[in-house]
């Protein structure tokens, strides 16, 4: 560009404003004119002497509003470089020439980028005596490149959608003076939402939050439903405006020109919009900006969703949309924090819903998926604002209840069971769903979010234990309990690890001969080093419990099986051990392979083992573990019915399972010589027994009446005190070697 030298005149001089000799009406002009690139030569003082048409169509000034004036006076503008003159000045001083890319203005006050080549010619070479200079378009790549560097720029340093998108409206805005951007996201519900709209009054962005998409929703809802562009030149007369015109009329707006943002898939998600304040259509610069834009936006608009759906699956459930127990556990922490500094009690519920697994396993998962979103929604019902809830896992709820006393929080506890007790419908089925839900008071229970969850959840598990679909209080008694619960598990995993339980055996005789050895039964016994003896009803369940119960049962098996083959080659004759096999075992596939190992690894036989199982695994219908029980009968296994009578027995169960042993309950046993009832139940058994073929073995046994009783009604196996306690294997041994042991 031409370097203007200073002036007073508000007109430059007039010489030499005629286009050099050799251009004059000639070929090179005719060529120079076709040109896509804007040429000015420019004379010793720096006017501008000559343009070719391509300056024209580049800037839209004609020639006679150029000749005879400085460049740089016609085409800078507000943005453009300021130090831009003094480098042209420096470059063709130094190198006789210069080279910058840079930002002028046409005559509308459009801003063009343009690659500018400046050249001396002086008029020893034939030139003007000043220079030549060449200007190229690349208003659409600089456009590109400046809006995608600051989006981008935007998205590296995690801009608000809001703020990103406002960014390009200013943009856009900058680079088309007579244009006003908006831009509005689409929902799921096909609703738009204003993103941004800086040159827009915010009453109007108001009214448009909400509003449906449709065939006749101004520019934008109309360009969202089409899925196309929408160009209104008028407002004022366009039936697509009908509804909105008296909206937009103080803004001045007159026309409007949206087009859809579209997702990677092809769905709509926003509209970008060119507002103008006279009735027109866009030209070929708004054109190349939306193209730049629609881009730029769907990039924005689709990586914000990307980044909310994270966070929704970071913090909340995805079933119920509840925060999840990691969003829960922050708001509660600040929720404590206040009612801690306000000095305000509250409260954390714990809620759990009784025989959830039922209705996975009656009705589907689907059913049970739906009963836990209505839960949600019904416990959110019966919440405060200023309380809070989420889901921690399965059927597990917890609330935070602010400014509670201990009664308005039993109060709303209960009512809360009761409306989670009203039927609602699951997939066309009536159900009742119940629960049961532990509360901790802050601060008197705990000072901390983790300490009142725990608390809670004692008290859930006590108010499930005591009575389901029922609320318990925590008390010190559950907390020390419950520790005392913990560290038994903790002592039974380090006795598995290092096998230091032990078994008993307690003798079967035969009715017949009471001292004859039927078989012994494998009891497990645990003797800790501080607490001493801890009996079964006190680790049983805690194995079962924690998950411990199958390697227990593996263990157990294992060493009664290496301790009858001791007995074997020792000469003591055993004829069979009878082991207790837990019902959970049964549900791992690979479990009567591993009875089938572990006989073999001590080389005895099918015979040798008894497998005793409850009537739970009778009555399992899982198919894993009905296979489990027709492999071992397969492999020539004899399985025994362990308390039968107590439970849920099944006569039809007895038929169709291979059982060939009945244990009749001790409790039947105890009451034989007083109770009528228990001796003709019994009697029921011994037939039951008899006509299929099974063995009865009477456990319990501790005085002759009962003894007695038994023999004359045919039970053929006794077992109980009266003959042997439960004892260590050298016990046993000495008992074996005893010269009279019918009755010790």
């Amino acid at each position: 560009m031409p370097v203007s030298a200073p002036h007073t005149s508000g007109t430059p001089p007039h010489h030499g404003i005629l286009p050099p000799a050799p251009l004059a009406d000639s070929p090179l002009r005719r060529a120079l004119d076709a040109s896509d690139n804007a040429i000015v030569m420019s004379n010793s003082t720096r006017h501008v002497v000559y343009v070719n048409e391509g300056f024209t169509r580049l800037f839209g000034f004609s020639p006679a509003e150029v000749l005879g004036k400085y460049l740089s006076d016609v085409l800078l503008g507000p943005h453009s470089d300021p130090g831009l003159l003094s480098e042209i000045r420096d470059g063709i001083d130094q190198q006789g020439g210069f080279h910058i890319e840079t930002l002028l203005y046409s005559k509308a006050g459009q801003p063009r980028w343009v690659s500018m080549m400046i050249n001396a010619s002086n008029e020893a070479s034939g030139g003007p005596g000043g220079s030549i200079t060449v200007l190229t378009d690349i208003t659409l790549t600089k456009m590109h490149e400046v809006l995608q560097k600051r989006v981008l720029e935007g998205m590296v340093n995690e801009l608000p959608l809001a703020d990103l998108m406002a960014l390009v409206c200013r943009e856009v805005e900058r680079i088309a003076p007579e244009v006003t951007a908006s831009i509005l996201s689409v929902d799921e519900l096909g609703l738009l939402h204003p993103l941004a709209a800086p040159g827009l009054p915010p009453a109007i962005c108001q009214a448009l939050d909400g509003v449906p998409i449709g065939p006749c929703v101004g520019s934008c809802g109309t360009a969202a439903f089409r899925r196309a562009p929408v160009v209104v030149t008028d407002i004022a007369t366009d039936p697509l405006w009908a509804d909105y015109r008296t909206l937009f009329e103080p803004s001045g707006m007159r026309a409007c020109w949206s087009s859809p943002i579209c997702d990677h898939a092809g769905k709509v998600i926003g509209t970008f919009a060119f507002y103008f304040r006279e009735p027109r259509a866009p030209d070929a610069l708004h054109h190349r900006l939306v193209d730049v834009c629609l881009h730029l936006c769907a990039l924005a608009i689709e990586r914000n969703a990307t980044r909310q759906r994270i966070h929704q699956l970071a913090f909340f459930d995805e079933l119920t949309g509840l925060p999840n127990r990691a969003m829960f556990r922050s708001s509660a922490e600040r929720a404590l924090a206040s009612l801690r500094q306000e000095d305000h009690p509250g409260a954390v519920l714990f809620i759990d819903l009784d025989r959830f697994k039922q209705v996975n396993d009656t009705l589907g998962h689907a059913a049970g998926d739906a009963l836990l979103c209505e839960v949600a929604k019904r416990l959110t019902q019966c919440l405060r604002a200023r309380d809070l809830i989420g889901r921690l896992a399965g059927d597990e709820f917890v609330l935070l209840l602010s400014e509670c006393s201990t009664g308005q929080v039993v109060q709303m506890a209960q009512s809360m069971l009761q409306e989670m007790a009203r039927p609602m419908d699951l997939h066309g089925q009536a159900h009742v769903c119940h629960a049961s839900i532990g509360i901790a008071m802050f601060p008197d229970d705990g000072d901390a979010i983790d300490t009142l969850l725990r608390h809670a959840d004692q008290a859930m598990v006590q108010a499930k234990s005591d009575h389901r679909h029922s609320l318990q209080l925590f008390s010190a008694e559950m907390n020390r309990r419950a520790q005392e619960r913990a560290a038994l598990e903790r002592a039974l995993r380090q006795a598995l690890a290092e096998r230091s339980l032990s078994l008993h055996y307690q003798p079967q005789v035969l009715s017949s001969a009471p001292g004859t050895l039927h078989g012994v039964e494998a009891l497990a016994r645990w003797q800790h080093p501080e607490w001493g003896m801890v009996p079964p009803s006190r680790f049983i369940p805690v194995a079962e419990e924690a998950g411990l119960i199958h390697e227990l049962t593996l263990w157990l098996l294992d060493e009664a099986c290496a301790q009858l083959s001791a007995w074997r080659a020792a000469g003591h004759s055993v004829p069979c051990v009878a082991v207790n096999l837990s019902g959970r075992s049964f549900h791992q596939a690979e479990f009567a392979q591993q009875v089938c190992d572990a006989l073999e690894r001590h080389g005895l036989r099918t015979n040798d083992v008894l497998l005793e199982i409850t009537e739970s695994v009778m009555m399992d219908a899982r198919p894993v573990t009905l296979a489990n029980i027709e492999a071992l009968h397969h492999k020539g296994f004899k399985l025994s019915l362990d308390d039968f009578g107590t439970g849920y027995s099944s006569l039809s169960y007895l038929h169709r399972l291979p059982i060939s042993e009945l244990k009749l309950d001790m409790a039947f046993v105890q009451d034989l010589t007083t109770s009528p009832t228990a001796r003709a139940l019994t009697v029921s058994v011994l037939s039951i027994a008899h006509s299929l073929g099974m063995v009865v073995v009477a456990e319990g046994v501790e005085t002759t009446g009962q003894q007695q009783w038994l023999q004359a009604h045919g039970c053929p196996v006794m077992q109980g005190y009266l003959f042997g306690r439960p004892m260590p294997p050298d016990e046993l041994e000495a008992w074996l070697c005893a010269p009279a042991r019918g009755v010790s």
